[in-house]
């Protein structure tokens, strides 16, 4: 598949046209950005951790049937994902309290919520992504009530999904967030699950030692956090240990993809 030219270009992603105008190429970035791009810096092989961990996941998702927008991975680096339109919200479901959650309401780091708990933040990198309510999002039409509905069945699926999945490799599911997005079908607008799931995106603890699987490590400096990455995925049985691909040799072969394209 030909790849065309650069649509869109996020903090972790770049999104470029091809010649299905249904279909766009997902560029996955080594940049590394935290507290709304004020910190920042790029961490070779970011990209292809998330790429291979995003496509696991994704693809384990739509086996229960969860529609998303993956259709293959290309290569180390790039995705072939359906065009959709992004709805402006970010949803953030959360397991156990910690973040700016245990900030905002004084609750003690590390307590585990009885239920999952949904917050809504709107996409909008200027704001901060500010928190909003679900009254917001109607009042201002960035989704209707039978979409957010359908989106928060989904989201429980996900999230039941998803902590078994982790809980099974010894890592605990903290939190994590999702996006969905229009995809045109037939005249009418299904709504899917779209973007990455990664440790960019979650939350992830070791379930003994409580260690940091997540971007966090680059949050909160706590260490290099390309071995936190590859460990997620030799856990998920991504990497397996036989083949001897470690952190040293993810970077060498980015750094390879890097000169061939």
């Amino acid at each position: 598949m030909k790849k065309g030219k650069k649509i869109y270009e996020g903090k972790a992603k770049i999104i470029y046209s091809t010649s299905d105008k249904n279909l766009v190429i997902q560029y996955f970035k080594d940049d590394a950005t935290a507290f709304n791009n004020v910190k920042r810096t790029t961490i070779e092989g970011k990209g292809v951790l998330n790429n291979r961990i995003s496509e696991h996941i994704l693809s384990n998702l739509s086996q229960i049937g969860i529609q998303n927008h993956l259709v293959k991975r290309l290569n180390m680096r790039e995705q072939v994902i359906k065009f959709v339109e992004i709805i402006p919200v970010e949803f953030i479901i959360r397991n156990v309290a910690t973040g700016s959650l245990t900030k905002r309401l004084g609750i003690e780091d590390g307590t585990v919520l009885k239920e999952p708990l949904i917050e809504y933040c709107l996409k909008d990198d200027k704001l901060g992504d500010p928190l909003i309510s679900e009254d917001h999002i109607y009042a201002f039409e960035w989704a209707s009530k039978k979409e957010i509905e359908k989106i928060k069945k989904m989201i429980f699926r996900i999230n039941d999904f998803m902590v078994g999945m982790f809980r099974g490799v010894g890592i605990k599911l903290i939190d994590f967030k999702l996006e969905f997005g229009r995809l045109k079908n037939n005249g009418k607008k299904d709504v899917i699950l779209a973007d990455e799931i990664s440790p960019d995106t979650c939350r992830l603890w070791d379930s003994i030692t409580d260690k940091k699987l997540d971007k966090d490590r680059f949050r909160k400096d706590l260490g290099d956090l390309i071995p936190a990455y590859t460990e997620v995925a030799k856990r998920l049985g991504i990497l397996h240990e036989q083949s001897n691909v470690s952190a040293v040799n993810i970077t060498k072969l980015s750094s390879v993809n890097k000169k061939r394209r």
